[in-house]
C-alpha cells in the first residue's frame, strides 16, 4: 500500500515496473533485459535487477531461451481476474453479431489498456469474398477511431493530456479538434490511407462512464465513412450500455434514432 510516506524512490520503482510490464503485448510476448533497457532508456544492470525481482515475485518468468522473459503466473492470474470483471465482454457478443450480420462488416469491441484500446473480441462476417478483421490483443494507436472515443470520454482527462503530449504538436492539435467532434456526435472515424481501411467507432458506457468501444471495420468501398452503418453501431452501443447500467451521451443517443 502506498501512502503519503512513500519515498520518491518507491514511486519511481513502481513506475519502472509498470513500464517494464507495459513492454509485453500479443505482438511482443517476450523480451530480454537488453531490449527492455534500450526501450526504456535504462542501463542494463538496473534493468537486470528489476527483472530478477519481477521473476521472484511471479510477475515475469524465464522462457525456454534463458535470456528471454515472458509474463509470469501472477500476472496471468491478475489479468484473468481483471477480465472476469469486464462484464461487457459477456454482454456484447450478440449485439456485435447482429451488427456484423446487418452490415456485412467485421465488428470489434475494445477495452482500455495501459496506453490505448486493446481489441478484446471480434465478430466476422464471412459472406464477402474479402474478409477484413483485427486480431484480438492488438493495441490500437491513439489516432485510431476507438482511441478517439476513449480519449474523448475518459473521466481522467489529465491522463489524456499526458498521452496527447507524446504526439507532435501538429498531430496533437489535429487530434484535439477531432475529439471535440467526437464529444459532439459520439462517433469517431479513421482512415488508413496506406491500407485502404476504414473504421467507425462509438462508446459503451456503464455507471462509471465509458467502459468499452465498439467499431465496424472495412475497406473504403465496403465502409464509406459517411455511410448508413452508424445507426446500427450506435443502436447496439446504446443497448449494451443499457444492460451495463450506463447511459450514452445525448448527442450519441440522438444519432442512434436516425433511420
Amino acid at each position: 500500500m502506498i501512502d503519503g510516506s512513500a519515498s520518491s524512490g518507491d514511486i519511481q520503482a513502481v513506475s519502472r515496473v509498470g513500464q517494464i510490464l507495459g513492454l509485453f503485448s500479443v505482438e511482443r510476448p517476450t523480451t530480454t533485459v537488453a531490449e527492455a533497457a534500450e526501450q526504456l532508456g535504462l542501463n542494463r544492470s538496473t534493468t537486470h535487477r528489476y527483472f530478477t525481482s519481477l521473476v521472484a515475485a511471479g510477475l515475469l518468468e524465464r522462457t525456454q531461451e534463458p535470456s528471454r522473459f515472458a509474463p509470469g503466473g501472477l500476472l496471468m492470474q491478475l489479468g484473468a481476474a481483471a477480465l472476469a470483471r469486464r462484464r461487457v465482454l459477456d454482454i456484447a457478443p450478440p449485439f456485435l453479431r447482429r451488427v456484423s450480420q446487418s452490415t456485412h462488416l467485421t465488428t470489434v469491441i475494445s477495452l482500455w489498456g495501459s496506453s490505448g484500446p486493446v481489441v478484446s473480441r471480434t465478430e466476422e462476417d464471412h459472406t464477402r469474398a474479402v474478409l477484413v478483421t483485427v486480431r484480438v490483443g492488438t493495441q490500437l494507436t491513439l489516432r485510431s477511431a476507438q482511441a478517439k472515443v476513449f480519449l474523448a470520454f475518459l473521466p481522467d482527462q489529465l491522463r489524456v493530456e499526458r498521452l496527447l503530449a507524446t504526439l507532435s504538436e501538429s498531430e496533437r492539435d489535429e487530434l484535439v479538434t477531432q475529439l471535440d467532434e467526437v464529444r459532439r456526435t459520439g462517433v469517431a472515424t479513421d482512415h488508413l490511407a496506406d491500407s485502404g481501411m476504414n473504421a467507425v467507432a462509438t462508446g459503451v458506457f456503464d455507471e462509471y462512464g465509458i467502459c468499452a468501444t465498439i467499431a465496424v471495420v472495412g475497406t473504403t468501398r465496403t465502409l464509406p465513412l459517411d455511410g448508413p452503418y452508424r445507426h446500427d453501431l450506435v443502436t447496439a452501443a446504446a443497448q449494451i450500455s443499457e444492460r451495463m447500467g450506463g447511459a450514452i451521451p445525448v448527442a450519441q443517443s440522438e444519432q442512434g434514432t436516425v433511420a
